[in-house]
C-alpha cells in the first residue's frame, strides 16, 4: 500500500492542483535561469518585429516545467494555445484538423512529440517550414494531393526523450532548450509560493525538508506539499514545520534523499539479486515488477544523476554509493545502512 501511494504521489499529479499552482508569467517562474532568459529574449524580439515566434523544442525529464513554459510563452506572445500529445494524434486528419483551426500567430503545443507516428510526423515538415499542408485524398488510382495554406503559427514540442526524435524533425526547431533538475534552494522558493497559494502555513524548515526530498522536480514538490498539508491538518495543528514534514514524508516512505520504495527496490535488485550488475533493462523490469519504459524515464534519470547506478552497454550496474546506501559491501556482506 505504501509503495502504491508513493508512486501515485510522484507520478500522477492532480491536474486541478497543477493548474492552480502553475506560474503564468516569466517573472513567477522559478529556476532554469538561462533557459528563461533566452526564451524571454526570443519572445520580446518576435513581438517587436510583429512576427510569430520561431518553433521551440523543450526537452528534459518529466515534471520540470516544459508545459508551464509553453503556457507562459503563449501568454507572453498574447496568442491562443492549442494543446495535444503525440500518442493522441493517430491519423493525418487529426493533425490537419489541429493545424487548420489555428489562427495567425497561435501556438500548437505537442507534448511527448517523440511519440508521433513517423508517417504523421512527415506532414509536419512542410507545415513547419512553408506553413503549407499537403493532404492525400482517396486511395489507389484516384488518389490526389491537395495543398492547404496555413496561418503562420508556432509549434512548441515537449519531449522527455529527445534522442528519439528524427533528425529532420529536430533540425526544424530553431530554438531548442533543455530544462534540468532544480537545486534545493529553487525548490524551496517553489514550496513557499505554492503553500501561499494553498493558504498553508509553513516555516522555512518545513519548506527545506520537502524541497530536499523532491528529486529536483517541481511537480513532485507540489504533490508532496499537498500530502504533507493533509498530514499537518490531521495529525498536527495545520502548520507545516520541519518536524511535521519529516514525519509526513516518513509515513509516505520517502527517505532523506528523496528515494521512494520503488527506487530502493531497484537499487536492492541490482545490488543483491544481480550482484551489483550489469543487468539488462528487461530483466530489471521483470525483477521489480515495473514497466521498462517507466524505469527508464521516471526512476533511472534521478538514480543516475545522484550516482547510485550507472548505465553501461552491458546493462545497469550499482555504484559504490549504492552499496553504501544499502549497507552492503561489494562482496555481499552487510554493513551500516544509510537508509
Amino acid at each position: 500500500m505504501g509503495e502504491r501511494l508513493v508512486t501515485d504521489v510522484l507520478n500522477k499529479p492532480d491536474v486541478a492542483l497543477e493548474t492552480t499552482l502553475r506560474p503564468s508569467l516569466f517573472s513567477e517562474f522559478t529556476g532554469q535561469t538561462k533557459v528563461k532568459e533566452r526564451l524571454e529574449i526570443a519572445v520580446t524580439a518576435a513581438k517587436q518585429r510583429g512576427e510569430p515566434l520561431d518553433h521551440i523544442l523543450l526537452s528534459g525529464p518529466p515534471g520540470l516545467g516544459k508545459t508551464t513554459l509553453a503556457h507562459i510563452i503563449t501568454k507572453a506572445m498574447g496568442v491562443n494555445l492549442k494543446a495535444t500529445s503525440g500518442p493522441t494524434v493517430e491519423k493525418a486528419g487529426d493533425l490537419a484538423g489541429l493545424l487548420t483551426n489555428l489562427e495567425e500567430g497561435d501556438t500548437l503545443f505537442i507534448d511527448e512529440i517523440h511519440r508521433l507516428q513517423r508517417n504523421i510526423e512527415e506532414y509536419l515538415y512542410p507545415a513547419m517550414e512553408d506553413f503549407k499542408l499537403d493532404i492525400v485524398i482517396d486511395q489507389g488510382p484516384n488518389a490526389r494531393s491537395v495543398r492547404l495554406n496555413l496561418p503562420r503559427f508556432t509549434l512548441i514540442g515537449a519531449t522527455t526523450r529527445s534522442g528519439l526524435l528524427t533528425a529532420p524533425l529536430l533540425t526544424r526547431f530553431p530554438i531548442r532548450e533543455r530544462v534540468d533538475y532544480y537545486c534545493a534552494e529553487d525548490l524551496r522558493h517553489i514550496v513557499i509560493r505554492s503553500a501561499r497559494l494553498l493558504n498553508v502555513e509553513i516555516d522555512d524548515d518545513g519548506a527545506r525538508e520537502i524541497s530536499r526530498r523532491s528529486r529536483g522536480t517541481p511537480r513532485i514538490v507540489n504533490n508532496l506539499l499537498r500530502r504533507v498539508r493533509d498530514y499537518a491538518q490531521v495529525r498536527a495543528d495545520g502548520r507545516i514545520t520541519g518536524n511535521v514534514a519529516a514525519q509526513a514524508l516518513a509515513m509516505l516512505e520517502i527517505d532523506a534523499n528523496g528515494l521512494d520504495e520503488m527506487d530502493k527496490r531497484i537499487l536492492e535488485t541490482i545490488t543483491v539479486k544481480f550482484s551489483g550488475g550489469p543487468v539488462g533493462l528487461g530483466s530489471l523490469a521483470v525483477a521489480v515488477g515495473e514497466e521498462p519504459d517507466t524505469i527508464e524515464e521516471v526512476y533511472e534519470p534521478y538514480l543516475i544523476m545522484e550516482g547510485y547506478i550507472n548505465r553501461t552497454p552491458q546493462g545497469r550496474t550499482a555504484t559504490e554509493l549504492c552499496h553504501k546506501k544499502l549497507g552492503i559491501t561489494k562482496n555481499g556482506d552487510q554493513q551500516q545502512s544509510f537508509l
